[in-house]
């Protein structure tokens, strides 16, 4: 056990990329060097569980602390490992809640990587991403890793969802830039999820494969203009677009602005869209200040993807 209060971050991410629903995950690192994400500060306590909500978006949090899964994470920690000490944990909520930018992934990450490194790390990494998906899960309705596996381990994250092997990291392109928008209101992922119909055309499903093993393999050969070709999302956006207040205008309009291919970030509201060209993303970026941010608290950043992942920030 650390005798050393430790400051964790853990970043944005978006679910899906567009191509690859619920298999396909990315971790967000603004280029301004800002940090997108969540942060937990752990510290030593005599007993039990104390948890301080801070943060822009703390009063969206539900107000007792017993209702918040970084509470619930540090209670499932101490039992499961026999820990007969305690917490005090401080989240700094720092991402919106229902967002699309992986929010909840982000305070479960923050939480259990903090008690993991707190305690001497028992879980190995596949031990503590199983551990991440299921409390991320609670939240969401369902284990998905598309944000929890890029927010813990960062870069592209490719789920394969098998025992022992969760996800496998992809190759980025690393000269694109992910310009990432969230308008300002939130829309609840179960929700978003009823939109899509419980089945697909035969016709649908194969082009799904098609698209996204051609992304992936584009990946592997760095070969930019096939996966832009393919990066499409022909299962969720069909349903959900119309519900996202001006994101069909908005993505024709970033069309215009020759943008190479935008889509919606997990379950929206936040819309991606992408470039090589650093003009173009200050020119989407601008675009989207102006129109796409209708509510407050709503932002933009140009991105890199975040090959870090969960990391300590400070050890006091």
């Amino acid at each position: 056990m650390s005798s050393a209060a430790l400051t964790v971050y853990a970043p944005a991410s978006m679910g899906n990329v567009g191509v690859g629903f619920d298999l396909l995950g990315a971790a967000l690192a603004p280029i301004d060097g800002s940090l997108l994400g969540d942060t937990v500060t752990i510290s030593a306590a005599d007993s039990g569980v104390h948890l301080a909500q801070v943060g822009e978006w703390a009063a969206k949090l539900p107000p007792a602390p017993e209702d918040n899964i970084v509470y619930q994470c540090a209670e499932f920690f101490l039992d499961k490992f026999a820990i007969n000490r305690g917490v005090a944990l401080s989240l700094s909520k720092n991402l919106p809640v229902g967002s699309g930018l992986g929010s909840s992934a982000s305070s479960v990450v923050a939480a259990l990587y903090a008690l993991n490194e707190f305690f001497g790390r028992p879980c190995n990494q596949q031990q503590l991403l199983a551990l991440m998906g299921e409390f991320e899960g609670r939240i969401s309705g369902a284990i998905h890793y598309d944000n929890v596996a890029p927010c813990y381990l960062g870069g592209m994250q490719l789920m394969l969802d098998l025992p022992e092997r969760i996800c496998e990291a992809i190759p980025a392109f690393e000269n694109w830039y992910w310009v990432v928008a969230y308008p300002g209101i939130s829309l609840s992922t179960a929700k978003m999820r009823a939109l899509m119909p419980a089945q697909y055309d035969k016709s649908v499903a194969i082009e799904f494969g098609k698209n996204l093993s051609a992304f992936v393999h584009a990946s592997y050969r760095q070969d930019a203009q096939l996966a832009i070709t393919v990066l499409k999302d022909v299962l969720a956006e069909p349903y959900r677009a119309a519900a996202i207040p001006g994101f069909e205008q908005a993505k024709q309009a970033l069309a215009e602005l020759g943008m190479l291919a935008t889509g919606i970030s997990g379950s929206g509201p936040t819309l991606f869209t992408v470039t090589d060209d650093l003009a173009k993303a200050n020119e989407a970026n601008a675009w989207l200040q102006a129109h796409y941010l209708t509510e407050a608290g709503g932002f933009s950043h140009i991105c890199r993807l975040d090959s870090q992942g969960a990391r300590v920030l400070a050890v006091e």
